[in-house]
């Protein structure tokens, strides 16, 4: 794998390069996975691209592309097969998130007492409003 689209001074690259170490579940030539070191539950896991980007959309399709398989791949090594976790890409400050490298948690659910518990509002959606939002969606794709 080369190097090239990692940088110095990111953590997850450095963790990528063998530089810091992780406990490593697996990797493919453009993604790695390994084990969150302050984890919400047993068996919480990190799945990074071997690519640095900040946000999602900085990532190439390539590199993105693998990632998803590969989390498949890691939810059922750690006995997920039942659907008991949560797959979360939310990185940046507003999210808790420290590390600016695109990273993707499997969060296992191992009861209905230790589920994830997201702060976030929820609001009643407009009908009307999201037809027109996906108006303007649509005409930007």
């Amino acid at each position: 794998m080369a190097n090239e689209h990692l940088i110095d001074d990111c953590i997850f690259c450095k963790i990528i390069r063998g530089e810091i170490p992780s406990h490593k579940i697996a990797e493919t030539d453009k993604a790695y996975s390994f084990l969150d070191i302050n984890p919400i539950s047993e068996g919480h896991a990190l799945v990074i691209p071997k690519y640095h980007g900040e946000f999602f959309h900085q990532v190439p399709d390539d590199y993105l592309a693998d990632i998803l398989p590969l989390a498949r791949k890691v939810a059922l090594a750690i006995g997920l097969d039942e659907g008991q976790y949560n797959l979360l890409q939310n990185n940046g400050p507003m999210a808790h998130q420290v590390v600016p490298h695109v990273h993707f948690h499997i969060i296992p659910k191992p009861n209905k007492e230790e589920g994830l518990i997201v702060g976030w509002p929820m609001k009643e959606a407009n009908q009307d409003n999201l037809k027109q939002l996906l108006g303007k969606i649509k005409e930007k794709l």
